[in-house]
């Protein structure tokens, strides 16, 4: 069975920052809490989280029933991989939280990516063009709201910076830890 999980809007290569917005949210892994910066994207056919990102920071996957590759809209394989696994991590967005279901992939600029499944269980009013955004909906006045329902979107260039952060914390913050380095030039060197 072949899925086609329209575009992404190409994530590989987003250059538009008007198809998706960046949103704070804190991820709980089993170990320890994660801020970061995830892309609502409305293009996106599932929610997704980097392999990587739930590696370091202790987010439990699950194997999937199914192995599913990942397509792009215009037919072509995406670079993202496979899907082999799921996650299953709550996940705050303000005062919002849930039990956030993600399909693990290799994700090359985003750590998490919000898509329709997530836009369709809490049905949020987006305000595109102020980054607004309010959770209304009955099942998240009811289910997934402690206080106020409105946060606010982050500029990409922070978020990208504010995740820069993160990474790079939790790089030093652990000794012994080995930082995989790819070399684009055989003749290239590592300084040690």
């Amino acid at each position: 069975m072949r899925n086609l999980y329209a575009a992404l809007n190409k994530t590989e290569t987003l250059d538009n920052e008007n198809d998706h917005i960046m949103v704070q949210i804190q991820l709980h892994g089993t170990k320890t809490q994660v801020t970061i910066n995830a892309m609502i994207d409305s293009g996106a056919t599932e929610n997704f989280i980097d392999k990587e990102f739930c590696s370091k920071y202790n987010i439990r996957t699950t194997q999937a029933k199914t192995t599913r590759e990942v397509y792009l809209a215009d037919g072509q394989p995406s670079a993202m991989g496979p899907i082999i696994h799921a996650a299953k991590v709550a996940m705050d967005i303000g005062t919002h939280r849930e039990l956030a279901t993600f399909q693990v992939a290799k994700l090359p600029n985003h750590e998490v990516i919000l898509g329709m499944p997530w836009l369709k269980r809490h049905s949020p009013r987006i305000d595109w063009g102020q980054g607004k955004i309010t959770f209304e909906s009955e099942r998240c006045t009811t289910w997934c709201l402690k206080e106020s329902p409105t946060v606010y979107a982050i500029p990409e260039d922070k978020a990208r910076e504010e995740n820069l952060k993160v990474e790079i914390g939790a790089t030093r913050s652990k000794k012994d830890q080995r930082i995989q380095v790819r070399l684009l030039d055989p003749q290239a060197r590592i300084p040690t």
